[in-house]
């Protein structure tokens, strides 16, 4: 599996605090090794987001990635629930 980060992605990344970023580094190895661990609830999106997928990282931070091809996702963005489905 490969993973390639939008732009908006890492822009957002940048702003997360430590603890949140090691907790994504563990939630991403787990993705890369199996996407659908239920650790994760990965689940389909629909509304704005339709044809996008997300990850679970902590209790309110998700990842939202879209799948380019078999074994390639690009993230597009990490936030917190609330911000991304207001």
């Amino acid at each position: 599996m490969k993973i390639f980060l939008h732009k908006n992605f890492a822009k957002k990344y940048k702003k997360l605090n430590q603890k949140e970023k090691e907790k994504f580094k563990k939630k991403r190895n787990v993705f890369l090794q199996n996407p659908f661990h239920p650790i994760l609830n990965n689940h389909e999106l629909h509304g704005k987001y339709k044809g996008c997928r997300s990850i679970k990282i902590t209790a309110d931070l998700r990842v939202i990635y879209e799948v380019i091809k078999k074994d390639v996702v690009l993230f597009l963005t990490i936030d917190s629930h609330s911000n991304l489905y207001s």
